[in-house]
């Protein structure tokens, strides 16, 4: 998987999560961005086998800043009409189902052998890249379909 898509995607995910701080200005937001996005380039470095653990750890706090995404996205679908939560029902367990996903790979990266490290870790980084493009894409339908 090359850098430069898990980056975007990251810096997708780092948009994403700054664009849910409605009391800060844009420009502190996007200093934020660029922060967060530098942060995560720092992390993606290619983890060798010797430190699975440590892509472990870190792939499951991102999983966990995801689930949280989730849960702010699902709070404001409630919020929403019958008919828009209609809609986003199935759009909304798509994305669960993409961040279920994403554990179970970083169960497989924790059990990982030294020769299936490298398949493993692009699975996880994949089912990463995944996710983090559901949630943007998530995020852009709350913000089309429900006012905030």
């Amino acid at each position: 998987m090359k850098p430069r898509k898990i980056l975007v995607a990251l810096a997708a995910a780092a948009a994403f999560v700054v664009g849910c701080d409605k009391e800060k200005p844009p420009s502190e937001q996007m200093d934020q961005v660029k922060a967060d996005t530098k942060e995560a380039a720092k992390d993606m470095k290619d983890y060798t086998y010797a430190q699975k653990d440590e892509f472990v750890a870190s792939m499951q706090e991102r999983l966990a800043s995801i689930d949280k995404d989730i849960e702010r996205i699902s709070a404001r679908i409630e919020a929403a009409s019958d008919a828009a939560k209609a809609d986003a029902k199935p759009k909304l367990a798509a994305l669960r189902d993409q961040a279920s996903r994403l554990g179970k790979q970083l169960a497989e990266a924790k059990g990982a052998s030294e020769s299936t490290w490298s398949d493993v870790k692009a699975g996880s980084r994949k089912a990463f890249d995944a996710v983090s493009a559901g949630i943007l894409e998530a995020r852009q339908w709350v913000s089309d379909k429900i006012a905030p």
